[in-house]
């Protein structure tokens, strides 16, 4: 492959993604790290893309689907009563990571002095919890993406997963009997160092993302301990999920 068809997909790939890590872009054009990284100094010199640390952004996105913003529009209603029910589940004194799902940000809302300390990648939560003094909260390290409002990174997955706690509230791009899957690699190395670091695993997935399937895989159903969604939820994938073993909370 020749370096400007190489380059021509690095930057059709990020138009759809947004911002990607070098492993990532490297197995996309089947190349080596090295020479991506070639190819986005050359891309950045053109003004399209940015070069981060351990990969590449792109400078102006074509549409707001990742926006943080945006997102939290869609199933407003549905989302806070999913956030308010999973926030019931978690015990006094517990300690809880947070993800940098839309939905988990809505169970984050209703934590407030129940939780004994928070972690998170999310900028949202964080400023959320600026001026609560009833609880320590623990921001991950990373690069930071200001329309995704998170942080991402090789620094955000190295923190997380030195860090432990007694739940963790997660979000997901789609869910099926196969387990629950997310749109981006980035987001999911993080939430992979997630699930190794909390001893018990929520999912806060509104009735849109049942029967849905999202670019990459995350987890398989014996990773999530429990699910919270809506009303909506279709109700043949809840008895199937609950006969695999999840439980499933209709908020």
């Amino acid at each position: 492959m020749q370096a400007e068809e190489r380059q021509f997909l690095i930057e059709q790939h990020l138009q759809k993604v947004e911002f990607a890590s070098l492993e990532e872009l490297s197995e996309k054009v089947d190349v080596s790290v090295s020479t991506v990284r070639r190819d986005l100094t050359l891309l950045e010199a053109k003004g399209t893309i940015r070069r981060t640390h351990g990969g590449a952004r792109l400078v102006t996105p074509k549409s707001d689907e990742f926006t943080f913003t945006a997102r939290d529009t869609h199933q407003l209603n549905e989302k806070e009563a999913i956030g308010k029910a999973a926030a019931a589940l978690i015990q006094p004194n517990q300690g809880v990571i947070i993800d940098s799902g839309t939905t988990a940000y809505h169970a984050a809302k209703h934590l407030g002095g129940k939780a004994s300390h928070i972690i998170t990648n999310s900028l949202p939560v964080a400023n959320h919890f600026g001026s609560d003094n009833s609880v320590e909260v623990l921001v991950t390290g990373g690069v930071i993406y200001p329309r995704l409002g998170v942080l991402v990174g090789p620094l955000a997955v190295e923190s997380l997963s030195k860090m432990h706690a007694d739940v963790a509230i997660m979000s997901g791009g789609g869910i099926t009997l196969d387990g629950v899957t997310n749109s981006h690699a980035l987001l999911i190395d993080i939430q992979r160092a997630v699930l190794q670091s909390a001893q018990r695993i929520i999912f806060c997935l509104d009735h849109t993302k049942f029967n849905r399937r999202s670019v990459s895989p995350l987890c398989g159903l014996d990773a999530i301990d429990t699910i919270v969604t809506d009303a909506q939820a279709p109700t043949d994938l809840v008895a199937e999920l609950k006969q695999a073993g999840t439980q499933v909370v209709i908020a």
